[in-house]
């Protein structure tokens, strides 16, 4: 079975504008990234497992908020360049993202250093403008922005500052 993942995609709208909730990849090789760096949470499964009771644990996981919703929408699944399938759904919610406490991994770090450190799997959470968040998230997953901003017919002008 090919790698896959599930997570979701929260949003709201603020003004009239679709905002995102993306988070940062913790640990050091992400430390220093940020545009095409930021995901929506989620995480692998395993064959037999159910994608959207994945998504759902991924998203308590990496931002310690249990994930509410009126009404969770699947959106088209997405193949990245790994060529790892991620498999999302799109929920109207809220929360604070400034208070975000996620999971952790061990790595030997530095590298064959046979020192093991312990990283948080998100560093950080943040609500973005959909023009920022597509700049922001990684490019394999830029296509579930844009799917709900079709879904939505929210859309942001564009900010002279951001190009694309």
């Amino acid at each position: 079975m090919k790698k896959q993942s599930a997570g979701l995609l929260m949003y709201r709208r603020r003004s009239g504008l679709l905002q995102i909730l993306l988070v940062h990849p913790g640990g050091p090789f992400w430390a220093k990234k940020d545009i095409a760096s930021w995901s929506i949470p989620k995480g692998e499964y395993s064959e037999g497992e159910d994608p959207f009771s994945v998504a759902k644990r991924e998203f308590e996981e990496e931002t310690s908020f249990p994930p509410r919703g009126l009404a969770f929408t699947p959106l088209t699944s997405l193949r990245q360049p790994s060529g790892k399938i991620v498999h999302a759904w799109a929920v109207e919610g809220d929360c604070d993202a400034s208070a975000v406490k996620s999971n952790s991994f061990s790595i030997e770090w530095p590298p064959h250093s046979g020192k093991i450190q312990e990283f948080p799997e998100v560093d950080r959470a943040e609500w973005f403008a959909i023009d920022e968040a597509k700049l922001k998230i990684l490019t394999g997953q830029r296509g579930f922005l844009e799917e709900l901003e079709g879904m939505t017919g929210c859309k942001e002008k564009p900010s002279p500052s951001i190009t694309t």
